[in-house]
């Protein structure tokens, strides 16, 4: 059902409103978008009217970021009044509960990107609230809080006239996924972030070469116009990643390799690339000497040799 006339607002998408200079309303980790009816009119060329409303075909309604692990809760929406589904629990509750219930959502599925518990922390709070399955990927559903679910590489979940659909992507962990929302977004775990990438050395991780065919095989084989919503801190497009991300530019061959003796991991081993983190740190690629192994490590457990 859309909106009733008179309502003053509607809700509208991050990126589109964003780049259209409307500014956002709400604090605390708070992303959701809510604008009168005449600043939507000045942004007509991303809406479509009707007489009494005006409906999205696609809503990033909330936002909700740990303030000390930096991880995000992404709650997606196809309407006021319709179904929800939320993407990874290790955000505060209070923002994506303020927004379910002020747009009067209801929530029909937890999906879960991966185990660590940065991401999972509140999954048992939201079956308690909402009674809704949590889902994940076979390889890691033992490893989920509620886990009931399993999600299997392409498979399509529906909400409400919205279809997500399941994105297998191991390399940080063996069962992580992206959820693409058709050419438009992508949720992208902790495998691709702005400026960087995921590790190769957190809890359930396999190699390497499974992150780096994740993300320059699977991820960047989708339109690079999509946005890419990561677990955690801001988002960015798959354009953007493609052309400034440290990483992707030395994986295609586009900036030079260092070669710096180091010791990683108490290990010796050479620096191939260190760059900025998403969290203020650095993250570091590197080649282990005596096995010729690649791995994407933290840079606090790198030092010169």
């Amino acid at each position: 059902m859309a909106p009733r006339s008179g309502s003053g607002a509607q809700i509208a998408q991050t990126r589109q409103c964003t780049s259209l200079g409307l500014p956002p309303i709400g604090g605390n980790g708070t992303s959701f978008y809510k604008y009168s009816k005449s600043q939507l009119r000045k942004a007509g060329e991303i809406f479509r009217k009707a007489s009494e409303a005006v409906i999205l075909t696609y809503m990033l309604v909330a936002r909700s970021m740990h303030p000390t692990w930096l991880s995000n809760s992404w709650l997606l929406a196809d309407r006021p009044g319709g179904e929800a589904v939320l993407i990874d629990t290790g955000g505060p509750m209070g923002p994506i509960e303020q927004a379910l219930g002020e747009h009067k959502l209801q929530l029909t599925r937890v999906l879960c990107t991966h185990h660590h518990y940065d991401h999972v922390d509140h999954n048992e709070d939201y079956i308690r609230a909402y009674g809704c399955p949590v889902c994940a990927h076979a390889a890691e559903i033992a490893l989920i809080p509620g886990g009931d679910t399993k999600l299997a590489d392409g498979e399509e979940v529906a909400v409400g006239s919205l279809t997500l659909r399941a994105i297998h992507i191991p390399g940080h962990t063996s069962g992580q996924l992206a959820f693409a929302l058709d050419d438009r977004a992508v949720f992208t775990g902790d495998t691709l972030f702005r400026g960087s990438v995921g590790g190769t050395r957190a809890p359930d991780h396999t190699h390497f070469e499974d992150l780096h065919h994740s993300i320059m095989e699977v991820l960047f084989e989708l339109p690079k116009e999509m946005t890419i919503y990561p677990g955690h801190m801001e988002s960015s497009t798959l354009a953007t990643e493609w052309e400034c991300n440290p990483f992707v530019r030395a994986w295609r061959g586009l900036d030079d390799r260092r070669h710096d003796p180091v010791w990683a991991f108490g290990e010796p081993a050479e620096l191939l690339l260190e760059a900025r983190d998403y969290d203020g740190g650095t993250k570091c690629w590197v080649r282990f000497e005596e096995s010729s192994r690649l791995d994407v490590v933290p840079g606090s457990r790198v030092q010169p040799r």
